[in-house]
């Protein structure tokens, strides 16, 4: 019998006066005074802005919080292009925050200079803007129905290693198109490795005057490599993008989840299959190897049936690989459906179950030997990443299945 559950965890802040009375005052009481408890004052809500009006603001506060009065004195940054704050993915409404944000410090903040991310730019110690984009509910939590966006910016000082401007605000949904860009709208697998937990935390882990993120900063150069790759990737150059990703593999010393997604999808799109399947093997292995790992089986909104052809194509040999690996390692797995926040939950629940369990049968097709070692379990959804309920291209990954491995008994 199988045991456990998977948790999924989603990311995620008085001053009181007394009077000393006067000696004269104290005489003329017949007893000690009771004190009388401050009364708690609740923070006024946060007004989401409209998009380009939070964008703005964001923006002001950052370099308002850097900026100096010396025309002379310019001051080298480059954007680490801005990721969604749960998912990790980058969208048009990031790419679309970005512009904004470069055209706003060239009109009104001329003392930074604002160059491309490169690693020869790195060189120089800059300024380094991070930033995320987040949905979020009434409480500001990434849970539930989103109401607003939540924008946070840092700049980081490669030469003191630390975070020396912060801005945020928040922003209307109306009119954000947060569709993800072609390379992680194609990507087969998704996790949040630890370089993109090092980004988010680098922006919203942090206050002024904090040392950056570790591991941020040790990843920072093979960040630029992986952001070439993904640029070449998204304008279809795909042999150019293997050719970047080469060199990112290099500098991260080891396997990224980013770096083995675009391996894969650009010998998928040049129609070197083979290649692929091999690379999608990796990606199963360094799933199995932490314990946990969607796979994009994207999946038609209110169904089992799914929703891509072109990726499709691919779905047999990912679940060839998934079968064969995980019997390896007499792995034992949890299969876990997820619907998106469109519709009623009891059919959410339903449908995400369904899901499971579609992908769990294919499995066991695949390795007979698995049937005694899988199971299937739906939640709906309540682990909604994205979380907007419009089904379309900009919530695929939130009608997703997760491997988790599990103890056997």
């Amino acid at each position: 019998m199988i045991r456990n559950r998977l948790l999924v965890t989603a990311f995620v802040l008085g001053l009181s006066a007394c009077a000393t009375p006067s000696s004269k005052d104290e005489a003329a009481a017949p007893a000690a005074a009771t004190a009388v408890p401050p009364v708690a004052v609740a923070a006024p809500p946060v007004v989401p802005l409209p998009f380009e009006d939070a964008v703005n603001r964001a923006a002001e506060s950052l370099f308002n919080s850097v900026a100096t009065n010396d025309p002379v004195q310019r001051r080298l940054v480059v954007i680490d292009p801005l990721i969604d704050g749960v998912t990790g993915e980058q969208s048009i409404a990031t790419r679309t925050l970005e512009a904004r944000i470069l055209a706003l410090a060239r009109a009104r903040f001329p003392q930074f200079d604002i160059q491309p991310f490169t690693i020869g730019n790195l060189a120089k110690n800059p300024l380094v803007l991070v930033g995320t984009f987040t949905g979020v509910n009434a409480d500001g939590k990434t849970a539930g129905a989103r109401e607003s966006y939540r924008i946070c910016l840092a700049l980081a000082d490669m030469d003191s290693r630390s975070i020396v401007g912060k801005g945020t605000a928040r922003a209307k949904l109306d009119g954000v198109d947060t569709t993800p860009l072609p390379y992680f709208r194609d990507s087969p697998a998704w996790a949040l490795d630890q370089v993109t937990e090092s980004y988010i935390k680098t922006c919203q882990g942090s206050k002024v005057g904090d040392a950056m993120d570790s591991f941020y900063l040790a990843r920072v150069v093979s960040a630029a490599s992986v952001q070439q790759a993904i640029e070449h990737y998204n304008a279809r150059r795909y042999r150019a993008a293997l050719d970047s990703y080469a060199i990112a593999m290099r500098a991260a010393a080891g396997d990224e989840l980013r770096i083995l997604n675009g391996v894969y999808s650009a010998n998928y799109k040049l129609g070197q299959h083979e290649a692929a399947r091999l690379v999608f093997g990796r990606i199963v292995d360094f799933g199995l190897e932490r314990k946990r790992m969607a796979v994009k089986f994207l999946f038609r909104p209110g169904s089992t049936a799914f929703s891509d052809p072109q990726m499709a194509a691919a779905y047999p040999y990912w679940i060839n690989e998934l079968a064969t690996r995980a019997s390896e390692r007499n792995a034992c797995l949890e299969v876990v459906g997820h619907a998106s926040r469109s519709g009623p939950e009891a059919v959410n629940e339903r449908i995400s179950l369904l899901r499971a369990e579609t992908i769990r049968h294919r499995l066991e097709t695949a390795a007979p030997g698995l049937r005694t070692r899988t199971i299937a379990h739906g939640v709906g959804s309540r682990e909604a990443l994205v979380g907007n309920g419009r089904d379309d291209s900009s919530d695929l990954l939130d009608r997703r299945v997760v491997f988790k491995v599990i103890e056997c008994s």
